[in-house]
């Protein structure tokens, strides 16, 4: 059996298999269905310094290969995290990060200054990316300098590994990246979901309530590949490639391309216990190519 364990920044895993924000609630609502000590990590629901509702309904739509989602960073603030979620998911045996959103810069400091109190919470993962708030999440992430301003003043506020989710609607992610890097985040994740709309030609409505939002699903693994491939060359730190990753075959390209690590999203809801299968499907690839470790194919792209 090959080594499986990665780093991102001082942060252990165990093997390299992580859930993505929004996809996997607080972990907890999973227990059902799988082991969550097999997985290398999970990402919460995003949280923010206040409560939110959330977008009006509907907001979720079924498309081809994909769905949109115009949730809307519903949470219920970060402090009823700290008192009634963390205590109940602070002793899982796998590494929990809070992905961390807000409207201002203010905002997001203040709930990274309360999360990073907590001891069993070792990372955050700082969400510029969301396109489905009125303010702040994307707002950030789609120039260099947005980008910047919020790491650098949640750098300064945050001691522990720094991870920050690029949202793939921009024209140049890796120069973002590379702006982020030297604002000291330890890690950068990709891609957040694509803008995107849908249309019911009966009503001539939107299905969502918002109009645009959120795709995600297997429709956006080639986009997210490319720029995973892309970031992966343009900056030292480690890439956590996530979108449309199905199966074991899709994780596996994405570490190809450079990620040290995955998320597994929309794949949840078709199949609950897909991040165990993928770190069993790892394993097996590994064996038979006779490899002793991840990062023997982290990169190994041949073009």
């Amino acid at each position: 059996m090959a080594d499986l364990k990665i780093r991102i920044g001082e942060l252990e895993f165990k093997n390299p298999v992580t859930t993505a924000s929004g996809t996997f609630g607080f972990g907890e609502e999973y227990t059902d269905f799988m082991d969550l000590d097999r997985i290398g990590g999970i990402f919460t629901k995003g949280t923010t310094i206040r409560h939110r509702e959330g977008n009006a309904y509907p907001r979720m739509a079924e498309t081809p290969s994909g769905m949109l989602n115009a949730v809307g960073l519903q949470n219920k603030g970060v402090d009823y995290f700290i008192s009634s979620i963390y205590p109940r998911i602070k002793d899982y045996d796998t590494n929990i990060m809070v992905n961390v959103s807000g409207s201002t810069i203010e905002d997001y400091v203040a709930t990274a200054e309360k999360v990073n109190e907590l001891d069993k919470i070792p990372a955050i993962e700082l969400n510029i990316s969301c396109p489905n708030v009125k303010q702040g999440g994307m707002t950030f992430g789609v120039s260099c300098a947005g980008a910047a301003e919020v790491v650098r003043a949640v750098r300064k506020a945050y001691s522990k590994t720094l991870i920050v989710k690029l949202s793939p609607n921009v024209t140049d992610i890796a120069s973002i990246a590379q702006a982020v890097e030297e604002e000291g985040a330890d890690s950068v994740s990709l891609i957040n979901t694509l803008l995107g709309m849908a249309i019911d030609a009966e009503t001539r409505k939107p299905y969502l309530s918002t109009i645009t939002g959120g795709l995600s699903g297997p429709c956006v693994k080639p986009v997210a590949l490319r720029m995973v491939w892309q970031v992966a060359k343009a900056v030292k730190i480690p890439v956590i490639g996530l979108g449309g990753i199905m199966n074991t075959a899709d994780a596996i390209e994405f570490f190809l391309a450079g990620a040290t690590a995955i998320q597994i999203g929309t794949a949840n809801f078709i199949d609950p216990a897909i991040s165990v299968k993928v770190v069993e499907g790892i394993n097996e690839y590994l064996d038979r190519h006779g490899c002793s470790s991840i990062y023997d194919i982290i990169g190994a792209l041949e073009a």
